[in-house]
């Protein structure tokens, strides 16, 4: 009787004696007098499943098709490994090739491709090593945000991924029309919006913040986690056009209880991984990054040290070297900066509070000394600013002026800012939230340096494919 079958991960773990199925992609096939060693893999888990295959067993015109990247289910018994890889082998009775993959031709072979070359065939990419690993750990990454803000009562929120409100105030936003490019609808001479599809002009969300302050002002405890949009010409290792954001809103919480839970959220998921993913972590770290998992267990094992973003200026202008960016007092921190505080002043995580004014978002609410604003950055060793936040305006006189204020310097629209005074307006109350970004959580995790190999479809200037 077939005791079990289907993913590799639990055919490895069956005690030999145990009869199974076991279907996958072949990694390789190596050739011996008598029979064939297997290596086979469904990306459930990093260890690959070895087949032996008597020649006897199967016919040679089949074992022929066996090759790299060719699809086939093995029916067998599990047998001890004569081997040191692994404890056990699957014997295989009888084997079927589902899919052949001509290796004349095909991309992946016995031996090392670089990211950069897995990035122009996609497709294929996930069948590797290195992105089989990347993409468990996003899945447990992924989980393990929504168990967290599940298991303490948050709702969960679809923020629009279409909207007429700018969030962050950048302007660098991708415009979504109908409108014929060749020959828009004109009024005074400017594009005439009220014919476009949605009667006003709207782009891709760069946040779902605001949104989610709506049902936080309902709801009181929120989150969305979902694709946002720059359109920032940056071909760079660190910028991607399309990504996934994690934004809770909680009401009743001022900027001391958004630090907390900023500090409780990272620790839970990183727990996760260390646990869920130990040998995707082990091949990171042999690979990629030599201190990864050490540095990942400092993040869940300490007290995130904090300071005020004066505090923190004042420690980088009397340290003895040259900034590539100086350092002064209405200057944004910079990443040599962040990792400055968190790898050599604390070893540790620091979250960094009340930055001026100036360079914060406009919904961020105002310190009584009137040059400051209850924002908040994370930083971590190794990587600088992981997690952005603040607590928001909720006195409905400050948030007009800014909000007139940053159109002005913007070229945006107050109204369309109309519902977001008014959740000030009626019911309001002091709420806080953050930002992380799950990319640059994935760099962080895995030790990946570029951010285009820890998204399944990475979206950059030039490049849209799949």
């Amino acid at each position: 009787m077939i005791e079990s079958g289907g993913y590799v991960r639990d055919v490895l773990a069956l005690q030999p004696g145990a009869r199974t199925v076991a279907r996958g992609w072949v990694k390789t096939r190596t050739e011996f007098p008598a029979h064939y060693f297997v290596k086979l893999n469904d990306g459930s888990c990093f260890q690959d499943l070895q087949l032996l295959v008597e020649k006897s067993a199967v016919p040679e015109e089949v074992m022929a098709q066996v090759t790299t990247g060719a699809c086939l289910s093995a029916e067998g018994e599990i047998v001890p490994s004569a081997g040191k890889e692994q404890a056990t082998d699957l014997k295989v009775r009888t084997l079927t090739l589902h899919g052949a993959a001509d290796p004349a031709s095909y991309y992946l072979q016995k031996k090392r491709t670089t990211l950069e070359t897995l990035r122009e065939i996609a497709h294929f990419r996930p069948r590797t090593n290195t992105f089989g690993a990347v993409f468990r750990v996003r899945n447990t990454l992924a989980f393990a945000v929504h168990q967290f803000f599940q298991e303490r009562g948050f709702l969960y929120v679809h923020s629009p991924i279409i909207t007429a409100s700018d969030a962050e105030g950048a302007g660098q936003m991708f415009q979504v029309t109908t409108i014929d490019a060749a020959n828009p609808p004109r009024q005074a001479g400017a594009v005439d919006y009220t014919q476009d599809f949605f009667g006003r002009k709207t782009h891709l969300t760069v946040s779902g913040q605001l949104e989610a302050e709506i049902f936080a002002l309902a709801f009181a405890n929120v989150y969305t986690f979902g694709p946002t949009f720059r359109a920032e010409n940056s071909n760079t290792a660190r910028h991607l056009a399309e990504f996934w954001m994690i934004e809770p809103e909680m009401a009743f919480c001022d900027l001391d209880g958004n630090k907390k839970v900023a500090e409780e959220f990272l620790k839970y998921i990183l727990a996760a991984v260390l646990e869920k993913n130990r040998a995707d972590l082990e091949f990171f770290q042999q690979w990629y990054d030599k201190q990864l998992i050490p540095t990942l267990e400092n993040v869940v094992n300490s007290q995130f040290e904090q300071l005020t973003y004066g505090d923190a200026v004042n420690l980088l202008e009397k340290a003895d070297r040259r900034w590539e960016y100086p350092v002064k007092w209405g200057s944004d921190l910079q990443s040599e900066h962040e990792r400055y505080l968190t790898e050599e002043v604390f070893r540790k995580p620091v979250i960094v509070t009340d930055y001026p004014k100036e360079i914060k978002a406009f919904y961020m609410r105002e310190n009584e000394d009137g040059r400051t604003v209850r924002a908040m950055d994370v930083l971590a060793p190794r990587i600088g600013e992981i997690i952005g936040g603040s607590q928001r305006e909720e006195r409905y006189e400050v948030l007009e002026r800014k909000i007139a204020a940053q159109c002005a310097g913007h070229g945006g629209d107050p109204a369309s800012y109309r519902w977001y005074l008014e959740l000030r307006k009626y019911g309001g109350v002091e709420h806080a939230g953050f930002g992380l970004g799950f990319e640059r959580m994935m760099m962080y995790v895995t030790g990946m340096t570029n951010i285009r190999d820890v998204i399944p479809f990475p979206r950059f200037p030039g490049h849209a494919e799949f």
